[in-house]
């Protein structure tokens, strides 16, 4: 008998109390593992993850929870090619392999590098702007995001054994939540082998991942309005997830990425002997032999104009004749077996129920392969009535496609939308305009859409791959899911709340400077000031420095920006908005620079940028400029020693009128690299 898969259950491995359920491999039909449950404590799982995982990643900032994924990511790279050799035994050719195993990694090291460019290092995350909530500026609102104090599980499909469960706890674990891993049991050897590697890597926190293999009937008895589901899977199944009475009653947050009749499109303007003719039959093929067509992202339903069908038919007939299906690890193999004879067997039954509209133009789904695996070659179907139920119902999750006529775009835009909602649908064409008409008419129906053409093609990574910064999800038949999406991924595990009180409040809890909440001015410039001595409100005062017409004539001159407002009185003057000669807006941000800055070297390394500048007030000569500046959000770098400090500056004139407004970025050291 072979081994039997273990769960990560409570900081250490489980095995079942049974002897499992064989999982075979999808080639060969050997017995490669076997699966089971049995005995375990599901409801202790959660319980450690809540009081365990979940306090220990909250003492986490986004930052330091990125750098230990970062870590984990290289780690798993590095160790890639074990995972490869079992790979082989669902099915997968080395190309399949890496879109699962370095697609996984990748996903995990994308997030992480975004969060650190993209989230505070902080535990709380600021959504918008300060509202105003009262005349005086002493009531305000702002909205946050905190890490919820649940358990986020994650049920995977048996199609991306790695990047499966990987592109769900990324994002889950960036948010601050810890994650209960349920592979699909067909795959789960492979889930356990990576999972295996990452608790051996003693990189991420106890209880912050854990791992169910088996069955995980009951899991969400144990579950609240703290908690998650994401599920990978049928329709049928999230239906009757969605009816638990914990997602009903209880509040406990459900998504799902369930079928999806994904659409390629031909545009009306692409001829046969265009390049984007090619590219579009290239995408077409390469979604049916990718992972033996068992992708959730895979085309079903080939939209062409019916002037079109056969041409697109025989070129993909042409590139479909070329397949070879086999033992991955065999030279010349192009594409390996499904999942398992009973996937095959689903398959099968799929194609029967499309042939009842549709004709079989390509492969012969009669003949079942011999060879112990669960192998099946292409099939390719032709619809007959294009408004026939079927091709627009029925997913074949296999190498499986339907070619469908289209007389109008009016006409297309109806078939794409019988599919009900999709993960994504992809457009070849030449033409702008009628990308905008067909995206604008299919965008309600899909989470995403490709436009591909001979200008993007050798850049664009394809109809199918889902990436970390874009939304993985569809409305609709498709599940409503929104996975991935770069930090919208992260805030989907987080808790939006409106915030109301004074500037001090909202400064306190959010760590950010609001205006109207303390400042300090002492006799210690800011900017001598290293990280660790800086406090938010710390502020200096600069001015008051007059403008003079010399000034403005000077800059003019200097700069070449002549613009009339500056130089012509007579034009100014007729301007209802100048009402005469004005100051240049940088020559306001500029003598307010001179007003605040400290010239000697020290903490202060950079001036990296300026954020929401705005010109309020017209200066005119004479006037006279004062400007304050306040720090307004201090950020450490772990791999620095320096860090961010975002300063609010104000710049008013002598009548205390605000005349600009913008945020100063600079880099300051920390302390022991300043000392």
């Amino acid at each position: 008998m072979s081994r039997l898969l273990e769960s990560y259950a409570q900081g250490t491995w489980y095995s079942a109390t049974d002897e499992g359920t064989p999982l075979l491999s999808a080639v060969d039909g050997s017995e490669i593992a076997r699966v089971s449950s049995s005995g375990l404590d599901v409801a202790g799982m959660i319980d450690y993850a809540r009081t365990v995982g979940g306090p220990a990643l909250a003492a986490l900032t986004f930052h330091e929870r990125a750098a230990l994924l970062k870590q984990l990511g290289l780690t798993l790279l590095a160790g890639k090619e074990e995972f490869y050799q079992l790979s082989r035994h669902t099915g997968a050719t080395t190309r399949d392999s890496g879109v699962d195993i370095d697609g996984g990694f990748g996903t995990v090291l994308s997030y992480a590098s975004k969060a650190r460019r993209e989230l505070p290092n902080e535990t709380v995350y600021l959504d918008g702007a300060i509202e105003q909530l009262g005349k005086k500026g002493t009531f305000l609102g702002q909205h946050i995001y905190t890490s919820r104090r649940g358990v986020a599980v994650q049920i995977n499909a048996y199609n991306f054994p790695v990047w499966g469960f990987l592109e769900k706890l990324a994002p889950a674990f960036i948010a601050g939540v810890p994650s209960i891993v349920k592979p699909a049991s067909q795959t789960a050897y492979l889930t356990e082998l990576v999972f295996r590697r990452i608790i051996e890597s003693g990189l991420l926190p106890e209880g912050s991942i854990q791992l169910l293999c088996g069955s995980a009937r009951g899991v969400l008895d144990h579950l609240g309005g703290q908690d998650s589901v994401a599920f990978t899977g049928s329709a049928d199944t999230a239906a009757t997830l969605r009816s638990h009475p914990n997602v009903v009653g209880e509040g406990l947050h459900f998504t799902a990425e369930a079928d999806s009749l994904n659409a390629s499109i031909l545009g009306s303007d692409v001829a046969q002997s265009d390049p984007e003719f090619d590219l579009f039959v290239k995408g077409v093929f390469t979604e049916m032999t990718s992972k033996a067509g068992q992708k959730c992202t895979a085309i079903r339903r080939v939209l062409v104009p019916q002037d079109s069908v056969e041409p697109v038919i025989e070129a993909l007939k042409a590139k479909l004749d070329k397949v070879v299906v086999g033992d991955p690890q065999d030279d010349g193999v192009t594409m390996g077996a499904l999942a398992s004879i009973d996937q095959r067997d689903e398959v099968l039954k799929s194609i029967r129920g499309l042939i009842k509209s549709a004709t079989v133009v390509f492969g012969d789904p009669e003949t079942v392969d011999s060879r112990p695996g669960a192998f099946m070659a292409p099939v390719l179907l032709k619809a007959g009535d294009k408004s026939a139920p079927e091709p627009h119902e029925i997913e074949a999750f296999g190498p499986v496609s339907t070619v469908i006529g289209y007389d109008s775009t009016a006409d297309l835009l109806d078939l794409v939308a019988r599919g009900k909602g999709s993960l994504v649908a992809s457009l070849v064409t030449k033409n702008s305009a009628i990308a905008r008409e067909i995206v604008l008419g299919t965008a309600p129906y899909h989470g995403r859409i490709l436009v591909l053409n001979s200008e993007d093609a050798k850049e664009s990574t394809g109809h199918g791959s889902p990436l970390p910064v874009l939304v993985h999800g569809g409305p609709g038949r498709a599940g409503g899911g929104e996975e991935l999406g770069g930090i919208r991924g992260v805030l989907h595990h987080m808790q939006r709340t409106a915030i109301q009180g004074t500037p001090d409040v909202l400064t306190a809890i959010g760590n950010k400077w609001v205006t109207g909440a303390k400042q300090t001015t002492g006799d210690v410039h800011p900017f001598r000031k290293n990280l660790g001595e800086l406090r938010l409100g710390d502020t200096i005062v600069g001015g008051p420095r007059q403008v003079t017409r010399a000034d403005i004539d000077h800059f003019a001159e200097f700069t070449g920006d002549t613009f009339y407002a500056h130089t012509d009185p007579e034009a100014a003057a007729a301007n209802p908005l100048f009402g005469g000669i004005v100051a240049h807006g940088y020559l306001v941000v500029s003598l307010a620079a001179g007003l605040f800055v400290d010239p000697a070297p020290g903490p202060v390394l950079a001036n990296f940028g300026v954020d929401s500048l705005r010109f309020l007030t017209p200066v005119k000569a004479e006037d006279s400029l004062t400007v304050t500046l306040t720090a307004k959000l201090i950020t450490p770098r772990q791999s620095a020693d320096y860090g961010e400090v975002r300063w609010d500056a104000v710049v008013v004139n002598q009548d205390g009128d605000p005349v600009a407004t913008y945020d100063v970025l600079t880099l300051v050291a920390k302390p022991e690299a300043a000392s």
